[in-house]
């Protein structure tokens, strides 16, 4: 009988937004008539921008002709996008990127898995707690890690607790690490980064040969005009840092797929017999190798997002999901819970009401208001007592969801 990837079997549940799903599905099933409304997984609500829409459709037009049709593309991404990448995204922000540094993707949860390919298995690795659980579990699916712990925690993680306790900013390690994975802005928390709290991470991976594995996924929610939006804006960060990011929350390509992986070159690692290896030729061959590209045609989207149209639909579009974050931060706090998050992402994170654990807020949202949010708990053991409230969503559902709890 063939053998299983026994692994897996180290997961101590299912992941953490198809347990959602699981019991919304058991609660519908048995209350047909209820009117739910889904403020926890992070996918977009509103439509994508018209300008991405017609550069789609332009590009399915040519498709339709001898001449401009495209079969198989670079596996990197189209030159034309990865320029517009590297001059709006970087450049502009005085980070010293290129165009050959970025690789195209189809989500920045698919490249932030699927870098382990070319990083050892002897690696130390840091995650903050709560964290972004594909950091974890894709660590756990690799073989990276010894078995859970009663808290969930896995053998062979270093984990830095964030909590309202340290204003959500993780401690440097206190010994060595070899990946470090930073999220800014910061999902579940919705906390940010400042350039000088960077400025340490950046010093002490230089110092101990550390990698950064930085997801800036969230970054055009930032409202603050001095904080950071990539950690290339930093001194030294090409030395010790690769980035992800994604046109999936900003343009509303979550059903389209469209992200990029930034990974300078020059940066190092080593082989088991200290060898010195560049990390660019290893990325550029795993993507060369196990994977196509995106297809033309969304690639044409996205690079509609940089035109002066589509920058302008853009920036209203974060705007929308800003403003809903803050009635939720308002209509939350008004209700008498603590919260925190909301003004640089579009994530509200609340403190629980005392006496109620993660998911036992989960059902009770879900059973006496028909709201759906995320327990803190599945983004990890220091998330318990916290909870996630997601911003993408209409209006009206926003409104009427913040009605709801408030009742209760």
């Amino acid at each position: 009988m063939v053998q299983v990837n026994g692994n897996y079997l180290k997961l101590k549940a299912g992941y953490l937004f198809p347990e959602i799903g699981r019991r919304v599905k058991t609660f519908a099933a048995a209350n047909p008539d209820a009117a739910l409304i889904r403020l926890g997984i992070g996918d977009v609500t509103e439509p994508l921008p018209e300008a991405c829409r017609e550069a789609m459709k332009t590009a399915i037009d040519e498709m339709g002709t001898a001449e401009g049709f495209h079969g198989y593309g670079p596996e990197q991404g189209y030159g034309w996008l990865r320029d517009a990448i590297a001059r709006h995204d970087f450049q502009a922000r005085g980070c010293d990127i290129s165009a050959e540094e970025i690789f195209v993707s189809d989500g920045s949860k698919c490249d932030s898995s699927n870098i382990l390919d070319i990083l050892g298995a002897g690696n130390k690795i840091a995650v903050t707690d709560p964290v972004y659980p594909v950091y974890v579990d894709s660590n756990v699916m690799a073989g990276r890690t010894g078995e859970a712990g009663d808290e969930g925690r896995y053998a062979g993680l270093t984990y830095l607790p964030i909590s309202a306790d340290n204003s959500f900013a993780a401690e440097i390690p206190s010994e060595p690490v070899d990946l470090i994975y930073l999220c800014f802005p910061n999902n579940p928390t919705g906390a940010v980064a400042t350039k000088d709290q960077l400025k340490h991470w950046v010093d002490y991976a230089r110092a101990n040969g550390s990698l950064i594995l930085f997801d800036a996924a969230y970054e055009a929610f930032i409202q603050d005009p001095s904080l950071p939006h990539s950690i290339f804006e930093i001194e030294g960060a090409r030395d010790c840092a690769i980035e992800f990011r994604s046109f999936s929350k900003n343009a509303g390509f979550t059903g389209t797929r469209c992200a990029l992986t930034v990974v300078p070159k020059g940066l190092r690692g080593k082989t088991a017999n200290g060898e010195s290896v560049e990390l660019w030729g290893l990325w550029n061959r795993r993507q060369s190798t196990k994977f196509n590209g995106v297809s033309y045609i969304i690639q044409r989207g996205a690079e509609a997002v940089y035109s002066d149209a589509g920058q302008k639909e853009v920036k209203d579009l974060v705007a929308f999901y800003m403003e809903n974050a803050a009635i939720i931060r308002r209509e939350l706090s008004t209700a008498g819970l603590t919260v925190y998050g909301g003004e640089h992402a579009p994530y509200v994170w609340i403190k629980t009401p005392e006496g109620m654990d993660s998911w036992g807020f989960f059902d009770h949202l879900l059973n006496k208001a028909n709201v759906v949010g995320t327990p803190g708990s599945g983004f990890g053991a220091a998330g318990e007592g916290y909870f996630r409230i997601s911003a993408f969503n209409s209006r009206s559902n926003v409104d009427t969801a913040m009605a709801r709890i408030k009742a209760l």
